[in-house]
């Protein structure tokens, strides 16, 4: 990377997590799914890029949420939900620190869900107890890099085996023929009215649905050992899934909504979709999961061509804060999209192009500070 874009993509990541910081107080904190990814990204961010200046505001927002005895402050394990887990494995962070002993409590609380989450037939956790026999991708981030990592820290092998597993089966059952890429959900009972009564999946390929797979099997992998019997297996899903993705990217360097509509009226290219690409390349790239020079350079102009393309066109300053610095936000983020529910959500063309489109959710902004890090790691050696 030039030095040129390697300090403008510095200030922004600044200015990025300012703005995520103030978004996210210890007295506002909440614990979400959208928390996780956005605490995630700033303690990658500080790990990797700023020696470690963020580091107690992280574990500051970490603690707000769990209690003296290591309960976890808004979370509910009758829920059976998977979204729940995600912020567990920034968990390690607090258990990793000598002065705050109560996390290994919390992070047993959230293995005790997933050894009692329900699960389909063929062995997938459902994505929440109100959506029986459901499995979604957004699931498999929420749940999988958590659980490969307590396998490893726990001397739990069966954890990752399981894993592995429940990758495996998304692969064979979920994934769609023509792009390569991979549908949003699918109902293993095809019960649901969203699901095509052969295969069970949902009509079509969300964008950031897409994006959560990708970021869940390149995060998954880092606690995969070396000499797992389906690791090989697991880095081969990951690079034909970029393969695809970068057939898939627009000359804006973005992605668009619904993927497998791209020339469909009403389709848009979304934010948050496009940075969670982005990183995936990036990291997929620095982990060596490329098999090839032809497929580094390809995932290399992918990446960079997404991350310029999102700060040319999708950043906004705010110069009216009076005495304080100008504050970033990020736009273009569809709010949120599922299946289900009330009122029904059909999955949709027409659906997914009419959800709200917002600036600055977790959702978006996470992602974009991951993809930085990821660039400026790569622009340091």
């Amino acid at each position: 990377m030039n030095p040129d874009r390697t300090a403008v993509y510095l200030q922004v990541l600044a200015s990025a997590t300012a703005a995520a910081l103030v978004d996210c107080r210890p007295s506002s904190v909440r614990w979400n799914y959208e928390t996780g990814l956005l605490l995630h990204a700033l303690g990658e961010a500080s790990e990797h890029v700023f020696g470690g200046l963020l580091d107690e505001a992280v574990l500051e927002r970490l603690k707000a949420l769990i209690l003296s005895d290591g309960t976890i402050s808004g979370y509910s394990k009758e829920e059976f939900n998977l979204d729940q887990i995600n912020a567990g494995k920034e968990l390690f962070r607090l258990w990793k620190t000598d002065s705050f002993h109560c996390s290994k409590r919390a992070i047993s609380i959230l293995i005790e869900q997933l050894v009692q989450q329900p699960r389909t037939l063929s062995g997938s956790y459902w994505h929440k107890k109100i959506y029986p026999d459901q499995v979604w991708l957004d699931g498999l981030y929420m749940f999988g890099p958590f659980q490969a990592r307590c396998g490893v820290e726990f001397g739990l092998p069966e954890l990752i085996d399981d894993v592995c597993r429940q990758f495996l089966t998304v692969q064979s059952s979920m994934r769609h023929e023509a792009t390569g890429l991979y549908y949003h959900a699918r109902d293993e009972k095809r019960e649901s009215k969203w699901a095509h009564p052969q295969t069970g999946c949902s009509p079509h390929v969300w964008g950031r649905a897409v994006g959560w797979l990708s970021m869940a099997l390149v995060d998954t992998l880092d606690w995969i050992p070396p000499t797992h019997g389906q690791r090989t297996l697991l880095v081969g899903m990951l690079a034909e899934l970029l393969d695809a993705v970068v057939r898939a990217q627009q000359a804006s360097g973005l992605w668009f909504q619904v993927m497998d509509e791209p020339s469909r009226r009403g389709n848009y290219e979304e934010t948050s979709a496009s940075a969670m690409f982005a990183y995936t390349l990036y990291k997929g790239l620095r982990k060596g999961y490329a098999s090839d020079g032809v497929q580094k350079e390809r995932w290399k102009w992918a990446a960079d061509s997404a991350l310029e393309g999102i700060v040319a066109k999708r950043l906004r300053w705010d110069c009216d804060c009076g005495p304080r610095p100008p504050r970033l936000h990020l736009g273009g983020i569809c709010r949120v999209a599922g299946l289900g529910g009330d009122p029904y959500r059909d999955g949709s063309f027409g659906y997914y192009v009419h959800e709200p489109i917002v600036s600055d959710d977790f959702k978006g902004t996470g992602p974009f500070m991951l993809a930085l890090t990821e660039a400026l790691k790569d622009s340091r050696g």
